[in-house]
């Protein structure tokens, strides 16, 4: 079994959809901890609700990426974390964990990369007017949105009218897809450990 650490700054719903999921699966993975930026999003609520440990920062109280980020790694020693996930984490992995988590750093995104790296990727869609959008799930690596990909999928938004349908559309896709993904990542990992 792995030990899963979560990396969020907001509401934390795909939170919540990997809870939800290895709840059901609880031989291949164990959440340890939620690491945050904000200390005061809900993400933190969900964590505390399902008594999952916390480690929330203020990063204004740290020099650098590189101060905070020894923290973080200090708190990931000490549970014995394998992996790191990131579920709406609003800031870019620095090379410390990287270099500590190689090919062990899993992200989400709202577009079908390599198109629409970076924010507001489904504003970048719908402004270009793309009738296919989708998500992938990919590794992390040190450029923006560019780590090799795990999966993705589809979603056609041609008779969809809102902006808030196709956010909706793609939130409902990434609760289903993201936990399979890691799961898959888990169980190719552990394949390999035993060949």
């Amino acid at each position: 079994m792995k030990k899963l650490a979560i990396f969020a700054s907001g509401f934390g719903s795909n939170f919540q959809a990997i809870i939800d999921y290895f709840k059901e699966k609880k031989e291949c993975a164990q959440i340890e901890i939620l690491i945050s930026d904000k200390p005061s999003c809900f993400a933190v609520e969900r964590a505390k609700k399902e008594k999952i440990d916390v480690f929330a920062f203020d990063s204004h109280l740290y020099k650098n990426k590189n101060d905070f980020e020894t923290e973080i790694l200090k708190v990931l020693k000490i549970k014995d974390v394998d992996f790191i996930i990131l579920a709406g984490y609003m800031r870019i992995v620095g090379p410390l964990l990287l270099e500590h988590y190689p090919k062990r750093i899993i992200n989400i995104h709202p577009s079908l990369l390599p198109k629409y790296k970076g924010k507001d990727a489904i504003g970048q869609a719908i402004e270009a007017k793309e009738s296919i959008i989708g998500i992938t799930i990919h590794y992390v690596n040190n450029e923006l949105d560019s780590g090799e990909i795990i999966s993705q999928e589809n979603i056609d938004i041609s008779n969809l009218k809102s902006r808030e349908e196709i956010e909706a559309q793609v939130h409902n896709l990434e609760h289903i897809l993201y936990p399979k993904s890691i799961q898959k990542v888990l169980e190719e990992c552990y394949e390999k450990s035993i060949n």
